[in-house]
């Protein structure tokens, strides 16, 4: 049989053939034992999806270095799209998300730097709907995930929709949306084997985070209790980036957007939170589902730092930069109104899942800035509800919905609900009386900002943006001992968990750029030395024909020591509203003294559960039934805010022997939560390991008189946690 290939007309092709042959092993030389369709990247360039080498995968292309992103950046915008549409259905990032409706006022017109309608009418009252979510997992993840938590705010205005779509964090990890595929490829679950879920405790992120020292500020934010909050209704919200005011007379403004929560700003102690998220992986989605349900409105102050166009460049930082924040002590945040959540979904799907927020969504009067993140952005949230909604038409769902009709040119397309009339769909046009017509400024149409730019188009990031360490040392030295302290515990079990020495060794040279104490504490828990010479090898996000040098990290002195708003310490601590309390108890239990405590606690806005040994209910000293609510084999402590154990001697001798009342016990006071007692119920509290330890514990209260115990104990758990105990006495928290 021959060998020869002919085609149909009988032509010879052999050789053409062995050629074709050759030039594919030549190609497929490194993927020849690889199963077909896959690709080993080992050594080779990096490309767009076309195979067009990339020189510079580390900057969009921008009118200038300081200037905006253009559309003319096929790479970026390639690179964007192929993100927005890897993931079917659930959301890429912040895919676990609980939502609210809820109303905002503003507390007095802002006329002098906004012209935006709802910022001025202080007699409107305009609806919202608020996403929170966390970022890395999938939509099954739990609550309690060590990560940065989604805060976007839509507002109904009647002007049209405004989202603010932020989160609990004022800073992000890169300064260029080009960037952004590349932090979440690395944080999300590993390709290979797909672990680990809802987690950043691993080598991908750790050695993306190692190489791009942009991240330095952000990762101290991560790192602290800000990335593991009590309840969603105890954040801050930050819209993140730089934005614009303009007022009527076309005068713009820098403004940075706070969501300042009345009930003060409160996390859970990291030991804590794994186990939460054994016991109830929807704690916070319960939390702020319950309390709305219950009407204990959650309730933020919309806060706006305002800086003068004149003062863009007086500060020792870019405020282009979305790694650094703008220090409170530097300009103050001003309380313009407040938001306050008053009414649950009423189908999950169809709201808090379907809803599509976008920064583009604006109103006269709210302009963007050129912070390259920001940039990126504008493009990918439109082209993420493509894919995930279906179509173009996803701007018709209810939740998406403007309060006020929408009249355009736009038809048909997958899902479209809209029946529009006539003959028309373009403008100009003289058989629909030119309709609809472009509003003048004057009547409320859009226009932009008018920003002067004479660049050229560059690949480049401006100098400014080149600080990387300054505001990470002004977050640490702000925080309180014990916030330290989490600090280094987190990343000491983060970097534990990174299996890559080298990779641990360039984050401790990374660290000791920020603090040569924290830098030193989290070697020793990896057993490791800080390596010496490492910081040249730190930036490597840098183009291929660049020089290093031009992309060095600069240090710059802040003249702040320290900023009292970073630390939470320092957070109000006046109320007791929503927190829940644990009352263990069991047959034969003073009920005078439970029901003192309970009504003193609810009276206050305070939540009351008795836990018992059984469900139903259990027989107090005077032959009362009390209703049981959880049973110690359902319970947590972990669940509650603080524990109380009331009199009576049989209930007091049945918790002693019980393991679950003890552990329950132990686990609140290693937790730094507040617990009260009964005289006559101390021997349940000998039975823990803490017995002899309560001495001098504020937050521990004992008494036999119940009406005074009430009122300690009320101001102990407005304290929140006594964290005091961490440092003396080796809990770890």
């Amino acid at each position: 049989m021959t060998s020869q290939k002919k085609t149909e007309k009988g032509k010879d092709t052999t050789g053409d053939t062995k050629k074709l042959d050759k030039g594919v092993q030549g190609v497929n030389a490194k993927t020849e034992n690889l199963a077909p369709h896959t690709a080993d990247s080992t050594g080779e360039f990096l490309t767009t999806n076309t195979g067009l080498k990339i020189n510079d995968d580390q900057n969009s292309l921008k009118a200038g270095e300081r200037g905006p992103t253009l559309l003319e950046d096929f790479i970026l915008r390639e690179k964007i799209t192929h993100f927005d549409h890897e993931r079917i259905p659930e959301r890429v990032v912040h895919a676990r998300g609980s939502g609210a409706h809820g109303v905002f006022r503003v507390y007095e017109s802002l006329a002098p730097v906004t012209k935006a309608l709802f910022l001025n009418d202080t007699g409107a009252e305009t609806p919202v709907f608020v996403r929170f979510s966390t970022v890395a997992g999938s939509k099954g993840s739990t609550d309690l995930a060590r990560d940065v938590r989604g805060f976007a705010v839509r507002f109904y205005t009647q002007e049209g929709n405004f989202d603010l779509v932020g989160n609990n964090m004022p800073v992000f990890f890169i300064q260029d949306a080009i960037k952004f595929p590349d932090l979440i490829h690395a944080v999300k679950p590993e390709p290979d084997n797909e672990i680990p879920q809802a987690a950043s405790a691993h080598d991908t992120f750790w050695d993306f985070i190692s190489l791009t020292p942009e991240s330095a500020h952000m990762i101290m934010w991560a790192m602290s209790d800000r990335a593991i909050p009590r309840s969603l209704r105890m954040m801050e919200g930050f819209g993140v980036h730089t934005f614009r005011l303009v007022n009527a007379e076309g005068v713009a403004s820098f403004v940075k957007f706070h969501w300042k929560p009345l009930l003060g700003v409160h996390s859970v102690a990291w030991d804590e939170a794994q186990n939460i998220s054994g016991k109830d992986p929807d704690f916070h989605r319960r939390d702020l589902w319950d309390a709305i349900d219950s009407g204990a409105f959650p309730e933020w102050e919309l806060g706006i730092q305002v800086i003068p166009e004149a003062d863009e460049f007086k500060f020792e930082f870019d405020l282009l930069d979305p790694t650094k924040l703008v220090p409170e002590e530097l300009v103050p945040v001003q309380r313009i109104g407040k938001m306050t959540l008053n009414r649950n979904p009423d189908n999950f799907f169809a709201e808090t899942e379907q809803v599509a927020f976008h920064l583009g969504h604006v109103v006269p009067g709210i302009d963007f800035s050129n912070d390259p993140l920001l940039q990126g952005r504008l493009f990918s949230y439109t082209d993420t509800q493509l894919l995930r909604l279906g179509g173009p038409n996803f701007q018709e769902i209810p939740i998406n919905r403007p309060i006020i009709p929408v009249h355009n040119n736009q038809r048909d397309g997958h899902m479209r609900q809209t029946i529009n009339k006539g003959k028309t769909s373009y403008t100009p046009n003289t058989i629909g009386g030119n309709d609809p017509h472009q509003a003048k400024a004057a009547e409320g149409g859009f226009v932009s900002y008018p920003e002067r730019i004479s660049a050229s188009k560059v690949r480049a990031r401006s100098k400014s943006f080149f600080d990387h360490y300054s505001q990470a040392k002004l977050f640490f030295n702000s925080q309180s001992d014990p916030e330290k302290n989490h600090i280094t515990d987190a990343l000491s079990f983060e970097l534990g968990k990174v299996k890559t020495v080298v990779i641990r060794e360039r984050m401790l040279a990374l660290l000791a750029q920020i603090d040569k104490g924290l830098a030193a504490a989290v070697a020793y828990a990896l057993g490791l030395h800080i390596p010496e010479n490492m910081a040249e090898q730190l930036n490597q996000n840098i183009p291929a024909d660049a020089d290093p040098a031009d992309y060095a990290s600069t240090q710059v002195e802040s003249s702040l020591a320290k900023s009292d708003a970073l630390s939470m310490a320092n957070t109000i601590k006046d109320s007791i509203k929503t927190r829940k309390v644990a009352i263990l108890a069991a047959d034969g239990v003073d009920e005078k003294a439970l029901n003192t405590v309970k009504a003193a606690i609810e009276a206050e806005g305070g939540v009351v559960e008795v836990i018992a040994p059984r469900l139903g209910f259990i027989t107090s000293l005077n032959n009362e039934q009390v209703h049981v609510d959880e049973s110690m084999l359902g319970a947590a402590s972990v669940l509650f805010d603080a524990v109380y154990v009331p009199g009576g001697g049989n209930s007091a001798a049945t918790l002693k022997a019980e393991a679950d009342a003890v552990h329950f016990l132990n686990e609140a006071f290693k937790h730094c939560k507040a617990i009260a007692a009964d005289e006559s119920a101390l021997q349940v509290l000998d039975a823990t390991y803490f017995s002899k330890k309560i001495e001098n514990d504020e937050g521990v209260i004992v008494s036999s008189d119940a009406r005074q115990l009430a009122k300690q104990f009320i101001q102990a758990i407005k304290q929140h946690r006594f964290w005091e105990r961490e440092k003396g006495r080796k809990i770890p928290a």
